[in-house]
């Protein structure tokens, strides 16, 4: 278990330092559980909502996308059912008055924080929603909310969507937005948090097609974590046995984090229950007529709900390798194998030296790299000080412009997971990065 914790510390060190994922207001002193995402980091989460946004909406006729607000009408979450629902029983500890999840020290008789035995108060229900006010009195009638979840926001917009897209049953809405949870204890880096992302899709079907969209769902959405590069024995399923209300069946599609087996996503069939909700509480149909066979119905709902926040972080642990240097311990190189299509950067470009005409032609190449990818330019140190700082940064290409370049306008490509080095036309840099990003496999040089 040490080496695992210490690898999660490894982990946190590298993302500040090579700028994926800072502290949030860390010169005040930071705020628990809340992180800003820098230059690499932000690209790592463009590229992966990219990626799913392409394979969940722009390639499939039948899912169209959405963006709905983050404030809603407080009506929404009494209908859906968090007003009512969404609570976890708080606990205390009389001593060092440090708070938990009544669930999570269930077993445990001590805090784990002091050491403190039977220290604990009675559990007290906690109410996981933050409240805000609309409006300039804060009043009962001005309570508003930060949406928990995006789902809802899919929800009462079935028809708004439905009708112009022109869909008909099966189809679905897919969304990717921020979310909000007072959690009693976050933590584990960007496993949990407070502020979240969420990239969801609800799939509106025929109450007797459920079980069949389920499970394509289900391994629809393992194929696409493994076509991020995933290690295949780091993801797993697992079936609950124990539903949420709303439920009807859940498995999660789960990665083996150093803190444990946890969620990345989750697969629910979840009724007619919240079509159902929203018309009772609203007055507004949320029936669907089949021209077809003149049946009218709610549509059960199949969700997928993964985290970005969970699926970068578990990106940083899949990738992160340390090689051990045999002449010096102390200079292990330390690498992200990123598959190249979720690389922040693409290109690391170097003049060998500042002389010679090397740096100009070094950013002419950037220039027109820069149409095509991510790059990023290097003139500072060694060579293979260069490199490193690529590896970390999990750069899958660096180029560099040296004394050949200016004979016969190649280059030196340098392969970032087995270090392979090729010389390259320069107008033949798009083609190979390419060629390789789409041909990738994990331990696969160039050839």
């Amino acid at each position: 278990m040490a080496k695992k914790n210490e690898l999660m510390k490894e982990i946190t060190a590298l993302c500040k330092r090579r700028g994926f994922i800072f502290q949030s207001s860390e010169i005040y002193g930071g705020v628990a559980s809340t992180y800003d995402y820098g230059p690499l980091g932000i690209e790592l989460k463009r590229n992966v909502k990219e990626l799913w946004w392409r394979e969940m909406v722009q390639l499939r006729p039948d899912i169209e996308g959405i963006d709905s607000a983050i404030i809603m009408h407080p009506q929404v979450w009494i209908a859906s059912g968090h007003v009512d629902e969404f609570v976890d029983p708080l606990i205390e500890c009389k001593i060092c008055h440090h708070r938990f999840k009544a669930d999570d020290l269930s077993n445990l008789e001590q805090c784990p924080d002091c050491g403190t035995r039977g220290s604990f108060t009675e559990p007290r229900l906690f109410h996981l929603m933050f409240q805000t006010f609309m409006g300039p009195i804060q009043s009962e009638e001005n309570i508003a909310y930060l949406r928990p979840e995006t789902a809802q926001g899919i929800y009462v917009n079935f028809e708004n969507v439905r009708t112009p897209a022109r869909q008909k049953v099966p189809f679905g809405i897919a969304q990717i937005g921020k979310a909000f949870r007072n959690e009693i204890t976050p933590g584990n880096f960007t496993f949990r948090t407070r502020e979240f992302e969420q990239m969801e899709m609800q799939f509106f079907v025929h109450p007797n097609e459920a079980d069949k969209w389920f499970d394509h769902w289900m391994e629809q959405r393992r194929a696409w974590y493994m076509s991020l590069g995933f290690k295949t024995e780091n993801l797993n399923f697992h079936v609950h046995e124990k539903l949420a209300h709303y439920a009807r069946a859940a498995v999660d599609i789960e990665y083996d984090f150093p803190f444990g087996r946890s969620e990345l996503e989750g697969i629910h069939n979840r009724g007619d229950f919240d079509l159902t909700r929203h018309q009772e509480h609203s007055g507004k149909s949320m029936e669907y007529f089949d021209p077809v066979t003149e049946e009218r119905f709610i549509p059960y709902i199949i969700e997928t709900s993964g985290g970005v926040d969970r699926c970068i972080l578990a990106l940083l642990i899949d990738a992160y390798e340390e090689e051990p240097d045999l002449e010096d311990p102390k200079n292990n190189r330390i690498v992200l194998k990123f598959h190249p299509k979720v690389a922040p950067v693409k290109v690391g470009i170097f003049p060998l030296v500042k002389r010679d005409g090397m740096p100009e032609i070094a950013r002419e190449i950037e220039t027109e790299l820069r149409r095509h990818f991510m790059v990023f330019y290097d003139d500072g140190g060694s060579i293979g000080r260069r490199y490193r700082r690529q590896d970390e940064a999990g750069t899958p290409f660096c180029v560099t412009v040296d004394g050949q370049t200016l004979e016969d306008k190649t280059v030196t490509i340098r392969e970032r997971d087995t270090m392979a080095q090729v010389r390259v036309a320069i107008d033949d840099i798009p083609k190979m990065v390419r060629g390789y990003t789409e041909n990738w496999q994990r331990d696969k040089g160039l050839s």
